[in-house]
């Protein structure tokens, strides 16, 4: 149609035989395609029945698995909030535990569809692996020392075995703090939370440094936690986001609003239990994310009550958080700034409209 409309003429392109609005209106048509349409990653996992979602290998209340592999964590819920969107069903996803060296090559490669492997945002990460499509935990970096060492600040760690996990943000964070600092930077490395939580229950390090809930979930898995303390400084910011590949915007857009929806569900006070409620959607906005009112998922390539299953299997962003996290939890961490904008912290996002 659109060769049918456009001649080549002494080098120049020009409309021909159409008048100008009606070739504007050929190639409005051809291009308005919705993204979703032309996902091939949404249509592979459609076909599959499974999303292949990457995890860490072992991080208490972001992704930990029991006796039997079965993964809970905010981390973990958030794969199974997207397999609920998908296919209203929160089992239909394929965990693949990753180490840090090993969780963007498996991500570019196509080996899973996700990355939400508590992974912080950066610029070169962006461009170099794949796209951040939002944060899910605001947190920064600090540092743990048993309360016997008499350490109180990190200003104190001059020349102290620093136990890091290699290859990581956290190492450069450290070794930037170390350098300002005017400290010597004395790092013992190791691949996995596993092998650094063992070292530092063993001494083999004066402190451990990662991101502080990274810290409060070690600190869950000592036999003493009240005997280590996590030291006051916040050394980085780290922005911790679900990723996908570059290059699909409509994978892209399922993965984003996924998590737009289980905060905007907080922000409306839509939970698990009030989800099915025939009388919750009397709201516009509520009855938009609902899918009740607007063909809000058909425009993602889902069904229009695509949220709403997200809400009735895995809950809001809230009822997420304190599950795995909470002050009720072994890592008993405050919301902070992870509450919502209306509450003074950062979480915030756009309205389904």
């Amino acid at each position: 149609m659109i060769k049918s409309a456009l001649k080549h003429w002494n080098g120049r392109t020009r409309f021909a035989a159409y008048p100008c609005w009606l070739a504007l209106f050929v190639l409005a048509s051809v291009f308005s395609t919705s993204s979703y349409a032309q996902s091939t990653t949404l249509q592979q996992i459609k076909e599959r029945g499974v999303v292949k979602c990457g995890l860490n290998k072992g991080l208490k209340g972001f992704a930990q698995p029991n006796s039997l592999g079965d993964y809970s964590g905010l981390d973990s819920d958030f794969c199974r909030a997207v397999a609920s969107a998908l296919f209203d069903d929160p089992t239909a996803v394929e965990f693949v535990p990753l180490t840090a060296s090993e969780r963007f090559a498996a991500l570019t490669s196509g080996s899973i569809d996700l990355l939400a492997r508590n992974t912080t945002w950066t610029l070169s990460r962006n461009i170099e692996y794949g796209e951040f499509i939002g944060v899910n935990y605001y947190d920064g970096q600090g540092f743990m020392v048993p309360k016997r060492s008499g350490i109180r600040s990190a200003l104190e760690l001059d020349n102290k075995g620093i136990c890091v996990i290699k290859d990581t943000t956290t190492e450069l964070n450290a070794i930037d703090f170390f350098s300002v600092s005017s400290m010597r930077y004395r790092p013992v490395y190791f691949d996995t939370n596993a092998e650094i939580n063992e070292a530092y229950a063993n001494g083999r390090c004066a402190a451990i440094t990662t991101d502080r809930s990274g810290l409060a979930a070690t600190r869950a898995t000592l036999e003493r936690p009240d005997a280590h303390l996590v030291l006051p400084e916040v050394i980085s910011k780290e922005p911790l986001g679900p990723m996908v590949r570059h290059g699909d915007a409509g994978w892209a857009n399922v993965v984003r609003w996924t998590l737009n929806c289980m905060i905007n569900a907080e922000e409306m006070g839509i939970t698990s239990g009030n989800v099915s409620n025939p009388t919750i959607d009397t709201n516009p906005a509520t009855a938009r994310l609902l899918g009740t009112a607007g063909e809000f998922g058909e425009l993602l390539g889902l069904r229009n009550s695509w949220c709403a299953s997200i809400i009735k299997h895995i809950g809001n962003y809230s009822e997420s958080y304190e599950r795995n996290v909470g002050i009720n939890t072994a890592l008993g961490l405050a919301r902070g700034v992870n509450k919502l904008w209306t509450d003074g912290g950062l979480l915030y996002a756009p309205p389904i409209r």
